[in-house]
């Protein structure tokens, strides 16, 4: 008789698998909590231990590690020897196996779980038979996932359960196995206080969304999110409008989200592929909404709004007026929701957590060919103590608190980077230069009139004075930057020229 062992944590359709095996003239071996569903569910179940002659123990934390177990998991067929061992140990071939492991990741995520149960809920047995399983797939059929089930009947059914099949089900266990002891090493990891960046390491991502495709049409694309996603990160968004995100949506968006946890204020965040087109602050989310459009009406079309207040009625009715790929936030009123749901092109997601902020160990990771870039999250902005004037004339309180809100858009904006900024709001935005010169030319054609009384930021240090006699030509009157160029004297004598204020952070931010 054909033997399957059928051991679950997750007991989706297990009992009915169960069921169509017998149907189908096996036995069916189990253990604990999965012995008691079949059996309350009227199938026929032999416990492990009449196998293995011994009993369960260590609170069922030793069951299937038995040679009964894993010698008629592991004997091959086709091996004359290991089936002659096999009679004569009186030990009878399991043709299925059926087993998902412990819930390591639901129970981490639960509030306030301790290291002890954290520990308990990791699977011993279970990788054992299930890889065990796998590596006989040629002779054994192993199943951890309950999706498979169905597929696994109908072909046992009809004899069409090929090797091909086998085997994609063993690479099935590989990847189920990988993710979850990733999952575990991460979990400890953290625990532990181990260094920072080992010498090897994995990450576990779960698919979230199949992609129409990628950045071009040709490309394949999909989203992955990591199993413990942060509560402020755009994996938790839940969409409540519009089509499918595409892969350019999704890194926008994130970008927006970035730069939006940045502000406490009601904040609104106008970004067009993946750097701020306009960012505004005001006394509401419909105020901030204004200024960030304000700031370049012509960019924000087609762009992306992120805000860390709920979008009301006077704000959707300004969103929408213009073609809007996306708003994110922390909620939407009934009436914005009634107005924004017309438009059927605009995706809205609701993010509650949207303005927390994620830890340096909620790493930036960025693939290149043969090998991972991994760094910590850029969390912080300047250190205060290294915040300095460097020119005669100091910044006034006005300059200097639109260098900061400056300082804040920068940071997040593609390098090279310059932005012209009010205490309120961004009058130009120049991103993503091979030069800073450019970048500056860029950010004052933006602005236009409203670059006279601005403030400048820089996300790196001046080679050179040139962007200071343009910034001067412009109107600016203050200049934020982290120094450290060979020729910052250059800049600063200009600066002292003009009557210009310049600080110096100490700190760049760098962004590709």
């Amino acid at each position: 008789m054909a033997r399957a062992l059928l051991s679950v944590s997750d007991k989706t359709g297990v009992v009915d698998f169960a069921k169509g095996l017998e149907n189908l003239g096996f036995e069916i071996i189990s253990t604990g909590g999965t012995e008691k569903a079949l059996r309350e569910g009227g199938v026929t179940v032999k416990n492990v231990s009449e196998i293995t002659g011994f009993p369960e123990c260590l609170d069922g934390r030793v069951k299937t590690l038995h040679p009964a177990i894993h010698a008629g998991v592991l004997a091959m067929r086709s091996n004359s020897t290991h089936m002659e061992q096999l009679a004569k140990l009186s030990i009878e071939p399991i043709d299925v196996v059926a087993i998902n492991l412990y819930p390591f990741k639901q129970t981490i995520l639960k509030k306030d779980v301790t290291l002890a149960e954290a520990i308990e809920n990791i699977d011993i047995g279970g990788p054992t038979m299930i890889r065990a399983a796998a590596k006989n797939y040629q002779d054994v059929v192993v199943v951890v996932d309950p999706s498979d089930y169905d597929m696994v009947l109908e072909k046992l059914g009809n004899n069409t359960l090929d090797v091909q099949t086998k085997f994609s089900l063993a690479y099935k266990v590989f990847e189920h196995t990988g993710a979850y002891d990733a999952l575990i090493a991460s979990y400890l990891r953290d625990k532990s206080g181990a260094e920072q960046f080992p010498d090897t390491i994995s990450y576990t991502y779960e698919k979230a969304q199949e992609l129409r495709y990628g950045e071009n049409p040709h490309q394949a694309a999909v989203f992955y999110k990591e199993t413990a996603a942060n509560s402020g990160a755009l994996p938790a968004a839940k969409q409540l409008h519009g089509k499918e995100l595409s892969y350019n949506n999704i890194n926008d968006t994130n970008g927006a989200i970035e730069l939006l946890k940045e502000f406490d204020e009601p904040c609104v965040i106008g970004v067009k592929h993946a750097n701020p087109c306009g960012v505004g602050i005001g006394k509401d989310i419909h105020e901030a909404y204004v200024k960030a459009y304000e700031a370049d009406s012509v960019s924000i079309y087609g762009g992306i709004i992120a805000a860390n207040r709920e979008i009301d009625k006077a704000t959707a009715e300004e969103i929408a007026k213009i073609f809007i790929e996306i708003v994110v936030a922390p909620s939407f009123s009934a009436e914005a929701l009634e107005i924004l749901e017309q438009k059927k092109n605009i995706r809205l997601l609701e993010l509650p957590a949207v303005a927390a902020k994620l830890p340096k160990n909620c790493y930036d990771m960025k693939r290149v060919a043969g090998g991972l870039l991994v760094q910590e999250r850029d969390v912080e902005l300047f250190d205060p103590a290294q915040l300095k004037c460097v020119t005669e004339r100091k910044p006034t309180e006005a300059e200097m608190e639109s260098m900061l809100f400056g300082w804040k858009v920068v940071k997040h904006t593609k390098s090279n980077a310059i932005v012209l900024a009010q205490a309120d709001r961004t009058v130009g935005v120049g991103p993503g230069q091979t030069n800073r010169v450019t970048a500056l030319e860029l950010a004052i054609k933006y602005a236009k009139d409203k670059a006279k009384g601005s403030v400048m930021a820089s996300d790196a240090y001046f080679p050179f004075s040139d962007s200071v006699e343009a910034a001067h030509r412009a109107g600016v009157t203050a200049v934020i930057q982290p120094g450290g160029s060979i020729r910052d004297q250059d800049s600063i004598d200009l600066c002292n020229k003009y009557g210009m204020a310049m600080v110096f952070t100490g700190m760049r931010h760098f962004k590709h």
